[in-house]
């Protein structure tokens, strides 16, 4: 597999992934069915084998690839966790100068809808920056869309994190790396924690811990306004929650 990585700056990075066994390649290892490409973006993670988070993207179609939509934080690791899963098969990853945009109105040509939410919006790749002026983390918060280094960390499960509803997840696709932990907590178990927006009286920051009659409850992540999304011990999060001196509550 050749791996060929620049530094960059941007706020997103597009890998190009190509190869005859791509879609194969790509199939047995994310969490999402890769044959979704023909109907558009594929968001999609891949885990560790213990089904924790390792990268969120978006797969992209095009007619001699497929192009992975992923932050520039997280670029060269997974660039190089593709590699490690290779083995023989007929794949190259390569990053490219391509530039993402997005944007609520006016979808340019050959532009994607965010599979996500419509309410995102549409994606857009290219030579130029065509973003609009938008209020993603209002946007974010108000339909509980998390977002890499907010949300989503090395410690995070999927489901918690709301995959099902952003179609981020398919379970009836097959094997994928961290299949069983996924299917296991999707059929065996109900969710005791995970993301939720709250409402918030007075002033807390993203990081605070959240507590309820004392106890861990908690953590405060992205705040927009009065609203903002949390990680919450559902058990402990069904009144008023302390964070610092403002009160924090669920809310639908």
């Amino acid at each position: 597999m050749e791996i060929h990585m620049e530094n960059t700056s941007t706020e997103r990075v597009v890998l190009k992934i190509s190869g005859s066994e791509r879609q194969s390649f790509l199939q047995g290892l994310v969490t999402n069915d890769v044959n979704g490409l023909k109907d558009g973006l594929v968001y999609s993670a891949l885990l560790t084998p213990q089904g924790k988070y390792l990268a969120d993207f978006f797969l992209v179609p095009t007619d001699d690839a497929i192009l992975l939509d992923v932050s520039a934080d997280l670029a060269q690791g997974l660039a190089q966790r593709l590699s490690m899963y290779k083995l023989r098969a007929d794949v190259a990853v390569k990053q490219t100068a391509l530039i993402v945009s997005r944007g609520l109105t006016d979808a340019p040509e050959g532009s994607f809808s965010d599979p996500r939410n419509v309410a995102m919006g549409w994606r857009a790749y290219g030579s130029e920056d065509r973003s609009q002026d938008v209020d993603w983390n209002a946007l974010r918060v108000a339909h509980l869309i998390p977002e890499t280094g907010e949300e989503l960390h090395g410690d995070s499960y999927i489901l918690e994190c709301g995959f099902e509803q952003l179609n981020g997840v398919d379970f009836k696709k097959g094997c994928y790396v961290g299949q069983e932990i996924i299917a296991r907590m999707k059929h065996k178990t109900e969710l005791r924690k995970g993301l939720a927006r709250v409402e918030i009286d007075g002033d807390a920051a993203a990081g605070t811990e959240l507590t309820s009659n004392g106890k861990a409850a908690g953590m405060l992540h992205t705040v927009s306004g009065d609203k903002g999304i949390a990680y919450l011990r559902f058990d402990r999060a069904q009144g008023d929650m302390a964070a610092g001196d403002a009160i924090v509550r669920m809310v639908g």
